[in-house]
């Protein structure tokens, strides 16, 4: 039997703290919910919950005037990823990344980056900070790759007199300082859930493994094939998360006969109540 946590005010006394109580299903709080408790209910502290990007314990507005936007951004992250982790993996001989950008600017891109515009204005810090950054990592992406575009490219070959490994460098360590910036994300979801903490941490492999890519180069001082191959898996498996997640937080009782499993860490606020309720019963 699942325990969700609530907060109990003292209404009548506004210099009264914060009380913490905890509801069990038995209550009848939440019992049609399933294991998720996804919903938005007064006075109730809900569980991590990967479909609205939630790494920890929070209160689900009672008044939101919008949707929730980040299933949005996910999906626009995800098919993104998908694509690119195909061309890396150079899937039916595709070997430049040039489909991928209008992918990267439209949806990864512009729509991802509302995505979490939005979420900040719903209160979410972690899902606004993730899908503004990484819908700004993919329209980076898409202005550097825009073959003639910007030119910048070419602008770092000729700096180095028609070498290509000032390019290759500072491709290397743009996605090295994503790498960096998506570990101190990853940090935040160990006490989340596993398909929660999964997805960034294939996140994270991709970018540390593309950037290794790019800064270890192999004898014809050429973007490393298999490390950038491998790197193409690890985002495959980020854009299946992703989609996972973003279907997580769409899917409720009102669209879909099943919730869908985000399996809680043992150590998490729900592991651990659930481990009490087993032991009690």
């Amino acid at each position: 039997m699942d325990q969700i946590h609530a907060s109990d005010s003292d209404n009548s006394n506004p210099l009264s703290k914060e009380k913490t109580k905890v509801f069990s299903h038995s209550d009848g709080l939440h019992l049609e919910y399933g294991p998720l408790a996804h919903v938005n209910t007064a006075q109730t502290t809900a569980p991590p919950f990967a479909g609205e990007l939630q790494p920890g314990l929070y209160r689900p507005p009672t008044d939101r005037k919008i949707a929730n936007p980040v299933p949005l951004g996910l999906g626009g992250f995800a098919l993104t990823t998908f694509v690119a982790g195909c061309i890396n993996l150079q899937v039916r001989g595709i070997t430049e990344p040039n489909l991928v950008i209008g992918a990267a600017l439209a949806y990864g891109g512009l729509v991802q980056l509302c995505a979490g515009m939005w979420d900040m204005a719903a209160g979410n810090t972690f899902g606004a900070t993730a899908l503004s950054s990484y819908g700004g990592f993919w329209i980076a992406f898409a202005i550097i790759f825009t073959p003639s575009g910007f030119d910048i490219q070419a602008q770092l070959v000729n700096a180095d007199n028609g070498s290509m490994d000032m390019y290759y460098n500072s491709l290397g360590l743009f996605f090295m300082g994503w790498f960096i910036f998506t570990i101190l994300l990853t940090l935040c979801t160990v006490k989340s859930t596993v398909v929660f903490f999964s997805l960034f941490v294939a996140v994270d492999f991709a970018f540390l493994l593309i950037a290794i890519g790019y800064l270890c180069r192999d004898a014809m001082d050429a973007p490393n094939t298999p490390v950038i191959k491998t790197a193409g898996v690890f985002q495959l498996i980020a854009a299946f998360l992703a989609w996972w997640v973003m279907l997580a937080g769409i899917a409720d009782s009102s669209n879909s006969f099943f919730l869908i499993p985000v399996f809680h860490f043992p150590w998490s606020e729900k592991g651990r109540a659930s481990r009490k309720e087993e032991v009690k019963y």
